[in-house]
């Protein structure tokens, strides 16, 4: 449930694991040359998951939001769309993308308690497995 504009419960938010997917997709390479191949979501989409690394990136949201939802709101991002903004910024910086939380679209102190967050998380990743499914790292 979101009261205001701030997550009151550990249920994921759908927009959050909507953005962290995509987000996934567009920043993952399927490897299918030596220069690393083509983004993942040039090919795939998000129907393309293996059902484990689905619930694994569901998971992975779900705890984050636990944690730190209370920080997604529209004060501490003032650009709109707080939980696609933050599921997309959950997945890059995580995986030190070169951007995330940290640089801008958050408000101080929220993008430095998110950034270090994701340090929590650590770095995952995506690849294509021989079943033609996405799976994680």
């Amino acid at each position: 449930m979101i009261v205001g504009n701030t997550l009151q419960t550990t249920e994921v938010n759908d927009d959050f694991v909507t953005a962290y997917i995509e987000a996934a997709l567009w920043s993952s390479n399927d490897e299918s040359d030596e220069s690393g191949g083509e983004p993942l979501d040039s090919n795939y989409s998000a129907e393309d998951l293996d059902p484990k690394a689905r619930e694994e990136m569901v998971e992975d949201c779900r705890k984050f939001l636990a944690e730190f939802g209370h920080l997604i709101t529209e004060e501490n991002c003032p650009k709109g769309k707080v939980f696609e903004q933050a599921g997309h910024d959950f997945w890059l910086n995580r995986n030190g993308h070169g951007c995330g939380f940290w640089d801008g679209d958050w408000e101080e102190p929220a993008a430095t308690i998110l950034s270090d967050a994701c340090e929590k998380f650590g770095n995952t990743g995506l690849y294509v497995g021989d079943d033609g499914k996405i799976h994680c790292e």
